[in-house]
């Protein structure tokens, strides 16, 4: 549309990529509308006081009119800054000039929940498939949470052992090639973990030990309640490590809580058991929890909370822009919030790029026998529910009925292994691991007896009394864990 010559320089040719015309605020909804498509496009300006033919003839403007402006900027997502000038052109009469900026990394902007984009000189909706497709972008562009500097942290900050012990993983799965040094700078730049140097958030996510006071919110809490509320604990953690060590700590406290329903098959001659939510799908959870999480909000939080009835994994932000509760149930894209993050889970193998691993986590639900999870976002956290008995599972009568002194022991030898896999530990902290009141006499028997197999090891071996000593896994300590998994 010709915009006539006495318009203010301020919207002159040139200044902005496109321009559109109204006449009135009573076409507020619409210039907001073109305003969303010019945020998706190139960026322009709306001007409200000017007829069809071009004529700059303003309106009356009053307080009212910059309250329904406010009004309207909310119902924009992700949150969008535009510009708003009033511009006098005769007494009582304005003009209003509304400016945004495109090519932003938070695009695709919507309006009441619609895309809208710029097509020649009008406006329409955006098809999906090219909203889905910005998303994409959105979700791999250059300004998130977890690519800014950690500039508070230096490579002293990061965990080598854990860096190393992780690249180990990702090498037997064959998604690291060439050779790998010992240089920790080295092999996190090869992580995508450094840039120009400096570490990046994702980093410390992934292989931090220092997190307070700049990263509290890498942090997870545990607890398993009495009945179906929060009323009364029966064992709560809560703790801040590395991603990898939350999420073993998460799968152990899964294990001490988790009944283990059992029966004899005759056909077998052995003992069957059942797991509650079958593993694979609970650490699919759990992974996904930790890797989409919005890390942005320092007070959140990754949170597994056990009832009678159900077992909850919440973590903290919304579900990434484009996902729906609904849509994890059929088909539907990848949407990463924290690419780099979830790369390196990729590398070990414990998270696909597909977008299938809540429809696999379903399928593996349906063939336990048990309901898929549900999906929710409530206030302003993705929230897992697996509907399970974890008070109602019943053992199995031939279960009970074994001779129990030898299969508790062997039990509490896994348990104790599983608990140190996690990294070293002073007795007192494995009972309360273990869900001990204390170090018991048979805590004291089954670590002697898997000190003296050569699974456990002490690290102060000079003073085995010291009040300082911890105990750790040997290789074949740890060799014995990934066989128990494996069963």
């Amino acid at each position: 549309m010709k915009v006539p010559l006495n318009l203010p320089q301020l919207i002159a040719k040139g200044e902005s990529a496109e321009l559109e015309l109204k006449r009135s605020t009573g076409e507020l909804r619409e210039a907001m509308q073109t305003l969303c498509a010019f945020a998706n496009g190139k960026g322009g300006r709306v001007i409200i006081g000017v007829k069809p033919s071009g004529e700059l003839v303003g309106q009356q403007v009053s307080e009212q009119t910059f309250h329904e402006i406010a009004a309207q900027r909310e119902r924009f997502e992700p949150p969008i800054e535009f510009g708003v000038e009033r511009l006098e052109i005769a007494p009582g009469r304005s003009a209003l000039v509304l400016t945004v900026a495109g090519a932003r990394d938070s695009v695709p902007f919507t309006f009441d929940g619609r895309a809208f984009e710029r097509v020649g000189n009008t406006t329409r909706k955006m098809a999906q498939e090219r909203y889905e497709t910005l998303l994409l972008e959105r979700g791999h562009s250059r300004r998130r949470w977890e690519n800014q500097a950690a500039d508070e942290l230096t490579l002293k900050d990061i965990d080598r052992d854990e860096v190393f012990r992780i690249v180990g993983i990702v090498r037997s799965m064959g998604r690291l090639s060439g050779p790998v040094g010992k240089s920790l700078p080295d092999v996190l730049d090869r992580l995508g973990l450094r840039k120009n140097g400096e570490l990046l958030r994702a980093a410390v996510v992934l292989f931090g030990k220092t997190f307070l006071p700049d990263y509290p919110q890498c942090e997870l809490r545990m607890a398993r309640f009495r009945g179906l509320d929060k009323t009364e604990f029966l064992d709560q953690r809560q703790l801040r490590g590395p991603a990898f060590k939350l999420l073993e700590e998460a799968e152990i406290f899964c294990q001490r809580h988790f009944p283990l329903p059992a029966k004899i098959v005759p056909s077998q001659m052995r003992r069957v058991e059942t797991p509650l939510i079958p593993p694979d799908a609970m650490r699919e959870i759990l992974v996904n929890a930790l890797i989409h999480r919005d890390y942005s909000i320092a007070g959140g939080a990754v949170s597994l909370a056990i009832f009678d009835d159900r077992v909850e994994v919440w973590s903290a932000g919304k579900y990434p822009s484009g996902i729906t509760p609904e849509s994890l149930t059929r088909a539907h894209l990848s949407v990463q919030r924290n690419p780099i993050i979830a790369d390196v889970f990729h590398r070990t193998g414990l998270v696909e790029k597909w977008g299938r691993g809540t429809n696999r986590v379903a399928e593996m639900c349906k063939a336990a026998g048990i309901a898929p999870p549900e999906f929710e976002e409530i206030t302003g956290a993705a929230v897992v529910t697996f509907r399970v008995p974890v008070a109602g599972a019943k053992l199995g009568a031939e279960s009970r009925a074994e001779s129990g002194a030898e299969s508790r022991a062997e039990s509490l030898d896994v348990r104790i292994l599983e608990a140190l896999r996690a990294g070293e530990r002073p007795k007192s902290e494995l009972a309360t691991t273990l869900g001990l009141s204390s170090v018991t006499g048979q805590l004291n028997r089954a670590v002697a007896a898997l000190l003296e197999r050569g699974l456990v090891e002490l690290t102060i071996p000079e003073k085995p009394n010291s009040r300082l000593q911890k105990y750790r896994l040997t290789a074949a300590g740890r060799a014995a864990v990934v066989q128990v998994r494996g069963r």
